[in-house]
């Protein structure tokens, strides 16, 4: 199947999934039906696609808005054109940001999007013969839909996790939201059972040629249960997984011609729109050091915007998770678990790495600050904003590490956690819990 016929299929599902009744259906003579793209293998793979491009192309995908939601919350991104004040909103944070702010719905709405569309492969997975075949599309949509489920956790308290039928919609029922705990422990169980299902059977063949193998399941699989476990204080969970990720293998997010990267595209092209702050935002004991080489990789763009890194074209890829990630999480768990000297070893990878299959590197000397807990994991939160810059985790990291919140002096987030869209509220006025007050 040609990806133009793929990306149909995806698009005529999504709009009968997201269709109101009406008098007479017009039907595209050209496009999928909702029923031949879940009833064959070659449909659900299309399907498959379409959940990746809606994750990651385009203004109104996860991808873009958890990079921009997070970096205005954490002073990674300033708003260049002062007018838009959806993005002021979101850069002022506090009382400002409210649940009718769009880029915050944005987010919201592509994500329970994409977690929906995955529980349809889910659903309709029984239609593939091949067992290689149906082990790739049932493990890509349990990883797209814990993705979904964990990047919400990260800027809401409580999160509705389960997908309603369009039936059920109809019928009155309505998601019911669980605690960002319970979220993420649920994120991590599906994902856990997507490497049983794929350690069962690999995908096939067929399913890497027509899906793709930009995403490494065994790796982002992994990948996502350090991140996850890590953020939910599930420390030897997080060490574990992080330890079965190869350093080497990427997970990534391709572009081109049609399909653009989104940053660049939508944020950083025009100069006008947001921008990098100077020094990554990072100010006294956490401000890089005038050596460091991920300066001029990630603030040393030719543009007027000052962030380039993997954002200065329409054709650079995104990665999914950095390698390095997963260093940091071990650095992490082994300070938290007061194993300072493994923990130093592990971050001094980070600091003097020279080589990385992303180019981002530190090119520093070793740590040699106090080999105390409180410094070393504060070493290890300066490192991940540098290292990690506009990957959409430093609110959690922010909160992680205590640092100073909104109502603090010298905050480094203005809110703790958002507000529900209003897109939410409105339809799931009885199940969607009060904002909090940051």
């Amino acid at each position: 199947m040609k990806l133009k016929h793929i990306i149909c299929s995806f698009l005529a599902l999504s709009a009968l999934l997201n269709s109101s009744s009406c008098t007479k259906e017009y039907i595209n003579p050209n496009a999928a039906t909702k029923a031949e793209v879940l009833s064959s293998a070659d449909g659900l793979m299309g399907l498959a696609v379409g959940i990746r491009r809606e994750w990651s192309v385009g203004a109104t995908g996860a991808l873009f808005n958890t990079v921009i939601c997070n970096g205005l919350a954490t002073k990674e991104l300033t708003v260049l054109n002062t007018g838009n004040n959806t993005l002021a909103s979101l850069e002022a944070g506090k009382g400002s940001l409210n649940g009718a702010n769009s880029t915050m719905a944005n987010l919201w709405t592509s994500a329970n999007l994409v977690k929906a569309y995955a529980q349809q492969l889910l659903d309709n997975s029984s239609v593939i013969g091949d067992a290689g075949t149906k082990a790739g599309v049932e493990a890509y949509g349990l990883f797209f839909k814990a993705l979904a489920i964990g990047t919400m956790s990260q800027f809401w308290e409580q999160v509705p996790t389960e997908v309603i039928s369009s039936t059920d919609y109809i019928d009155g029922k309505r998601p019911n939201f669980k605690p960002r705990a319970a979220a993420l422990d649920e994120a991590i169980a599906i994902l856990k059972q997507a490497d049983g299902i794929i350690k069962a059977n690999a995908p096939s063949a067929t399913f890497n040629t027509k899906v793709g193998t930009d995403i490494s399941l065994p790796n982002a699989i992994q990948a996502m249960i350090a991140r996850f476990s890590l953020m939910n204080g599930k420390l030897d969970d997080a060490l574990a997984a992080a330890n079965l990720v190869s350093p080497t293998v990427l997970s990534v997010f391709k572009y081109d011609a049609v399909n653009q990267n989104p940053v660049f595209r939508s944020g950083l092209v025009s100069n006008n729109v947001v921008g990098g702050v100077a020094n990554f935002g990072l100010t006294g004991a956490l401000a890089p050091e005038a050596t460091d080489a991920r300066i001029p990789f990630y603030l040393g763009g030719a543009t007027l915007s000052k962030a380039t890194g993997f954002f200065k074209s329409d054709l650079d890829v995104i990665p999914l998770y950095l390698p390095s990630e997963m260093t940091l999480i071990k650095a992490e768990v082994l300070a938290r678990q007061n194993k300072i000297a493994e923990a130093i070893v592990e971050l001094n990878k980070i600091r003097t790495k020279a080589t990385d299959p992303l180019n981002v590197t530190a090119k520093l000397a070793a740590y040699s600050g106090a080999e105390t807990q409180p410094a070393v994991l504060e070493e290890i939160y300066k490192q991940r904003c540098i290292e990690l810059f506009m990957s959409g985790l430093k609110l959690d990291d922010c909160r992680r590490f205590g640092r100073p919140g909104p109502n603090d002096a010298n905050f480094e987030r203005n809110r703790n956690f958002f507000p529900y869209p209003n897109v939410e509220r409105d339809n799931n006025q009885a199940n969607t819990p009060a904002d909090p007050t940051v």
